[in-house]
């Protein structure tokens, strides 16, 4: 008798096949360094760069990982040519994120990965299934950031 499944055990193993599938994708145009996390906070970082300045902590925030995740990927993306830190005039704490043009160029190669594979993530589904995982998603979420309030 096979034990029970969970729900923790199947998220992880499906993040596990999406990010092996964004690898291999982004291995074949030659993106390796911009796989998982630094293309998601790359994407971000895109879509609000003409908007409010974000910070470290916003991106702690959107990606719900810790300070030292936060501060190692952010390190790795400053070192490869990705993103620069900047201060800002009124807060000598604070260094806002800004995407180098190398970052930018490629911005748009990986959202075409990233389409492939949510194309490939949503194949057979139908839009009330799709909907439906959205919101079970988000319940399983709220339940887990009850528990770390």
């Amino acid at each position: 008798m096979s034990p029970p499944k969970t729900i923790g055990f199947e998220v992880k193993s499906l993040g596990n096949l999406i990010k092996r599938c964004i690898h291999e994708s982004a291995a074949q145009s030659g993106l390796d360094g911009l796989t998982g996390a630094p293309g998601w906070i790359i994407g971000y970082l895109y879509e609000h760069r003409d908007g409010p300045d974000v910070f470290q902590r916003d991106i702690e925030k959107v990606f719900k990982i810790r300070r030292s995740t936060a501060t190692g990927i952010l390190q790795l993306m400053e070192k490869k040519g990705f993103l620069t830190r900047e201060p800002v005039a009124y807060d000598a704490r604070l260094k806002r994120l800004k995407l180098t043009p190398k970052a930018i160029a490629h911005h748009e190669l990986i959202m075409e990965k990233i389409l492939e594979v949510e194309n490939r993530l949503r194949r057979g589904l139908s839009e009330e299934e799709v909907g439906a995982f959205f919101m079970l998603m988000e319940k399983i979420k709220r339940n887990l950031e009850e528990v770390n309030t």
